[in-house]
């Protein structure tokens, strides 16, 4: 089977965008996916640590968990492999391997070392080597497909690069990820009926102009996942829109209407299109913010009691099961690269 490799940070509580962006998407993709093809779906958190993590890691590691399989996440299917990074040596001890092969000059040329770097006296080193720990994460599986964000294409094509020089140098070890334009593709291939295939962004409810973030320090721009339904059906009420007049998806024109035409899409499960077509002209913007907070509220309600389903003691037995999978195949693959240089 191929592999299908996705993980997501746990640094601290999520938002409404993480969830109708990257979690949701993941859940369905490990759906669509789960009979063909091996999916890992893994916690980053040795990624996580780069940054400050707010609360305590653990406790996120688990929430986050219970938020994956309140999205659909089926913790219990034996070709979905959960784990945690920290929990397979392989991954730290192939990033060593990899960085004998990658150069200074590629590694300065990443453009999120530059965007999370800027204005730092001094930034980890972490934050300049974590492109090459990705590299071993996907390296080690033989994942084929690796749904992110346009931003981490780079690292992708890393990836490819060090894992192409490792089997030049050494022989052939590696099996490596599909190209971006095969990754776009298959991504293209995900999104639902009226979605766009190049990612889902949920913008900021105050400024449109930005994404929603957990980091924003205005309490109305952002819908935690941990919200009261009814909160939350306020911070709706309070969006921005904007001074057209009329209802219509016009991401540059109308941001803040637009946002909100997807999230009322998104937590009603109807395709974008036809949501937009159905309030289209509409005029009065209070009774259209309306909907769409009723819709977040009785979406809020019913997520939240999904979570409140899931034990502790479902989210650690997916650990153990999927960390020994992973273990194994990682383990395996990591000797295979050890032998060809001489290690072992």
């Amino acid at each position: 089977m191929e592999t299908i490799l996705t993980g997501i940070r746990v640094n601290g509580e999520l938002t409404l965008g993480n969830l109708l962006g990257a979690l949701l998407p993941m859940a369905r993709l490990s759906e669509q996916y789960k009979g063909t093809h091996k999916v890992n779906v893994f916690v980053p958190d040795l990624h996580t640590i780069i940054a400050d993590v707010e609360g305590d890691l653990r406790a996120n590691t688990l929430k986050s968990l219970r938020y994956y399989a309140a999205a659909g996440l089926d913790l219990k299917n034996d070709n979905i492999i959960i784990y945690r990074q920290s929990y397979i040596p392989a991954h730290s001890e192939l990033c060593w391997i990899l960085d004998t092969v990658a150069t200074m000059g590629e590694m300065n040329r990443m453009t999120q070392f530059k965007e999370k770097s800027d204005g730092r006296d001094s930034a980890n080193v972490g934050i300049f080597n974590y492109p090459v720990l990705m590299a071993a994460d996907i390296l080690l599986y033989g994942a084929k497909y690796v749904p992110v964000g346009e931003d981490q294409f780079q690292h992708l094509e890393l990836t490819r690069n060090l894992g192409e020089r490792f089997n030049n140098k050494y022989g052939e070890v590696f099996t490596l990820p599909a190209t971006t334009a095969e990754q776009a593709a298959f991504m293209k291939g995900l999104a639902p009926e009226g979605k766009k295939a190049d990612g889902i962004r949920i913008r900021d409810l105050q400024n449109p102009e930005k994404k929603m973030s957990k980091s924003s320090a205005a309490e109305n721009s952002k819908i935690m996942l941990s919200d009261e339904p009814k909160i939350a059906a306020k911070k709706i009420m309070s969006a921005a829109t904007d001074s057209v007049g009329k209802v219509q998806f016009d991401m540059f024109n109308q941001p803040g209407v637009s946002n909100l035409l997807q999230i009322l899409a998104l937590v009603t499960g109807d395709n974008l299109e036809s949501v937009a077509a159905r309030y289209a002209g509409e005029t009065n913007y209070g009774d259209f913010k309306r909907k769409v907070a009723e819709a977040v509220e009785v979406f809020l309600v019913d997520f939240q009691a999904k979570v409140a389903e899931v034990s502790d003691a479902d989210i650690l037995a997916a650990f153990e099961r999927g960390e020994k999978q992973a273990n194994n195949v990682a383990s395996a693959k990591l000797l295979e690269a050890q032998e060809a240089i001489g290690l072992r």
